[in-house]
């Protein structure tokens, strides 16, 4: 269902015709947008939007782990992977010790591989992905579910 909500509609429909790159890049756009809300919610106070924010970033590194692929992604995908366990433990320490410093260290990181990805050419094919990073599942229904998860976190 797409959001009455413009921008959020944008964003949904971003997704539909997304390759495998673009939707890492969103992904990326989508854990530093929640990175960003968590470092604020954290100056400010409210602990349910921090939680909750970084919940998300949780979400999404889970959803970025979900689509490495090891078997052609070797030694890239292994230390994306090893990255995204990293990322994950710095942010469950960033929560309970309600550290800004560790919220920034994580933009930091991920804003150098969102533009890292960036740069990646959009058009490869998709036995051609690079790092290792699966395109989602090919039959229709799957693609349609997965995207549609991403719409909910994005």
């Amino acid at each position: 269902m797409i959001s009455p909500h413009p921008a959020r509609a944008y964003q949904q429909n971003a997704t539909y015709g997304a390759s495998p790159v673009e939707l890492v890049v969103l992904l990326y756009d989508a854990a530093l947008r929640s990175l960003h809300r968590a470092a604020l919610a954290l100056e400010a106070g409210h602990i349910e939007q921090r939680t909750r924010a970084l919940n998300h970033v949780l979400e999404v590194i889970g959803e970025l782990q979900s689509a490495l692929d090891f078997a052609r992604g070797g030694e890239v995908a292994q230390n994306l992977n090893r990255f995204y366990d990293l990322a994950r433990q710095q942010i469950l320490e960033a929560g309970a010790q309600k550290s800004k410093p560790l919220i920034e260290g994580l933009i930091a990181q991920f804003s150098g591989l969102r533009q890292a990805w960036g740069q990646v050419p959009r058009t490869l094919p998709a036995e051609t992905t690079p790092a290792g990073v699966s395109a989602p599942a090919s039959p229709p229904q799957s693609q349609k579910v997965r995207r549609a998860t991403l719409h909910e976190r994005v």
